[in-house]
């Protein structure tokens, strides 16, 4: 049986599939970034995150804190330098079949209101390691990885011996950072694993694995041993346009002697796009190199610009990827998980087999209905059929880290006994409540749950939140079951209290654990958007934690206007659900958050510790709407709606889905209806489209 659409998933059911996603993504991205020993391959992974985003485009007020669509890839490991991405290295957003592919030209021409054809490229995607290579007047200046998408490993001496790398390049921009794949061919790795058998050391599970970490060696002389190869497809920061175009600029790149994929391919529909995806499908076995998909590129780099960014996806590029797998084996027990927002998770652990060449061991099984073999509104699926431990069970890889169960094969069933789902928490004892609307159970122990207090506070010191050096899930762990970190403001006062006894301990020394405590109080002036984000409140991710910081601007501002709007109404909470991409599900879990003592409490002590750093609007130059708050309503004939409110959010301004006396502008387009009578009654400045569009051209 398939997986349940998302067009289909109802509001608790998208809550609780976002909570399982997060969870495996994580896991995922830290195998695959870090330890350079995926679990999964490039296929299961992105088609996993293409799934999380289409829910989260369905349900933006579920948009979870931990979202996988705010993070690009894992930090950097320690041990190489570190290079900031000038412009930010994105992964792609995925699609998984034919009728995804007419969606996504769909969605390009309808947000360049384009009523023409508009052309693309289309080339193989490389499951390689993503690398970035910047140029400065023709000499090879540094080589980076992507990291976590805006900072990458420095490994400049490694890609000196990378092949199809040029060391100087001619006639080109005095900027130019050209990025691509490093990979291994498959000849290649045969012949390095024979090398590493016959020297009795590691030998590679893929070539992928073999690339990335003969890339990141610390000791270059290493890598020169590796047969690297790279293929160049893009560029970041640049000082003067390679070309007009995506498929010119490439021809460019290949005329400065990088290697450029020569099956590429400019395709003029999506029709032409689909054709180059079999092509290329049917000659996969024999490139000699490993691939999981194709690209596809709007052609028109100035179209390319005025589709620009998601938060870690561009608009104008998909990556189109192959069929994923199944297999069969047998489920040897259910396990519940207790996640950081209580959330009771049930996990399928199997006897390990292989799928896709990947072997697995997990799966995950949603929630009580799933088990039970219903959907969100009891309707049967997988024809009705429940999932018991004991049970032989058919896996399917469509992009999970932990695959989903797809069929049940009851002829070889042998325990009589259904499945029943706890009522109560395993971990601390606290009753599960399952709410009227909702499919997952959830702790109610809080921060006396061990399992919630532990996740809460990983989350608090993650990459996109406190982000100590030194002080990952793995020391909090530790530090938690020691007892000496109950709650978030514990760190701060780490050195004071335990100090002397970390100093001491085994594997630590004075030196390493003074380094902790210098990190730990370099993080104490923390800016207001990561502090929202690493309270770990429902539904706020980090673009939504970046919302509110922007709206409120100060600490002070946030807590009173969250105050303020309980219970549910008023200025202040009207002026809360009024933010473009606050919903009313997140509105009310963070005023609720507000108002919980234990968590007020919490945030209190932590406050304390901390210096709470503004955010400032950004300094747009002479934008005319910097700082202004806009509404756009009725429609619009120029531009999309999508494109007028990043144009404005470019320019420094806030965007409101409704019209209040706090309202600067309304740009009201055609059959304007209640907002434009609304704004006429505020007195608030109303503007055409052509008078919109006129007022930022000056800007430009």
């Amino acid at each position: 049986m398939a997986e349940i659409s998302v067009k289909i998933l109802s509001e608790t059911q998208a809550r609780a599939e976002l909570a399982r996603l997060s969870v495996l993504m994580a896991a995922a991205e830290a195998a695959y970034y870090q330890a350079d020993a995926p679990k999964i391959d490039d296929a299961a992974y992105d088609a996993l995150k293409a799934r999380n985003l289409e829910i989260e485009a369905r349900y933006p007020a579920l948009i979870r804190a931990d979202s996988p669509s705010s993070r690009v890839g894992a930090a950097p490991v320690s041990g190489f330098g570190k290079i900031s991405h000038e412009v930010p290295m994105l992964s792609l957003g995925n699609a998984f079949s034919d009728e995804d592919v007419v969606e996504f030209d769909v969605r390009v021409r309808k947000f360049l209101s384009l009523e023409r054809a508009v052309s693309y490229t289309a080339e193989p995607k490389i499951d390689g390691l993503s690398l970035s290579i910047r140029y400065e007047n023709g000499a090879l200046k540094y080589a980076a990885t992507r990291g976590d998408g805006a900072v990458g490993e420095d490994v400049s001496a490694n890609a000196l011996h990378v092949s199809g790398i040029p060391h100087h390049i001619d006639n080109a921009p005095e900027v130019l950072e050209v990025r691509g794949e490093v990979y291994m061919e498959h000849v290649a790795f045969n012949a390095l694993n024979a090398r590493q058998a016959a020297a009795g050391e590691k030998v590679f599970s893929n070539p992928r694995n073999a690339a990335a970490g003969s890339l990141r060696q610390l000791d270059a002389s290493i890598t020169a041993r590796r047969p690297l190869a790279f293929f160049a497809y893009a560029w970041g920061a640049i000082s003067n346009p390679l070309a007009e175009t995506q498929m010119q600029a490439i021809e460019r790149l290949r005329d400065m002697g990088f290697a450029t994929n020569p099956l590429t391919a400019l395709c003029e529909t999506p029709e032409a796009l689909l054709q180059q995806y079999r092509r290329i499908e049917r000659q996969r076995a024999t490139l000699g190199y490993d691939i999981d998909g194709v690209v596809y590129k709007v052609n028109d780099l100035a179209l390319q610009a005025r589709l620009g960014m998601r938060s870690t996806t561009p608009r104008w590029a998909i990556a189109h990827k192959f069929p994923a797998e199944t297999a069969w084996t047998r489920l040897e027990a259910i396990d519940i998980q207790v996640g950081r927002t209580g959330a009771l998770s049930p996990v399928a652990r199997l006897h390990p087999v292989t799928v896709g060449g990947v072997v697995v061991s997990n799966a995950t099984l949603h929630n009580e209905d799933y088990i039970k073999g219903l959907d969100s509104k009891g309707s049967p699926i997988r024809e009705g059929r429940d999932i018991r431990a004991g049970d032989w069970v058919e896996i399917y890889r469509a992009g999970d880290v932990i695959p989903k169960i797809r069929d049940v094969d009851l002829s070889k069933r042998t325990n009589p006994e259904a499945y029943t789902f706890p009522k109560s928490c395993h971990i601390c004892g606290s009753d599960a409540i399952r709410e009227p609307g909702e499919a997952v159970y959830r702790c109610t122990g809080e921060f006396s749950c061990e399992a919630q207090r532990l996740e809460k506070l990983k989350h608090f010191v993650s990459r996109q939140a406190f982000d100590i050096d030194g002080l990952g899930a793995k020391q909090v762990q530790t530090f938690v079951e020691e007892g000496w970190i109950t709650q978030p403001a514990d760190i701060f006062t780490l050195r004071t209290r335990h100090g002397a006894a970390l100093a001491t301990r085994e594997g630590w020394g004075e030196i390493s654990a003074n380094k902790l405590f210098t990190a730990i109080e370099s993080r104490q002036t923390i800016l207001l958007n990561r502090l929202i984000f690493a309270l770990g409140i429902r539904h706020v991710g980090e673009n939504s934690a970046m919302l509110l910081a922007r709206t409120y601007q100060s600490w002070q501002g946030f807590k009173d206007a969250m105050i303020a709007a309980q219970p549910h109404e008023g200025a202040a909470w009207d002026e809360l659900n009024a933010i473009d991409g606050v919903g009313g599900v997140m509105a009310a879990s963070v005023v609720d958050f507000f108002h919980t003592e234990i968590t007020r409490e919490i945030v209190e002590a932590l406050v304390a510790e901390l210096k709470i750093e503004d955010i400032l609007p950004a300094d747009t130059g002479n934008s005319p709407v910097a700082g202004k708050t806009l509404v756009f309503t009725g429609s619009l004939s120029k531009v999309s709606r999508a494109e007028a409110k990043a144009q404005a959010e470019g320019l420094g301004a806030k965007v409101s889905g409704a019209v209040s006396a706090k309202t600067d502008i309304l740009v009201a387009g055609e059959k304007a209806g209640s907002k434009l009578k609304k704004a006429v009654a505020l007195g608030v400045k109303v503007l055409t489209e052509d008078e919109w569009l006129a007022l930022i051209a000056e800007t430009r």
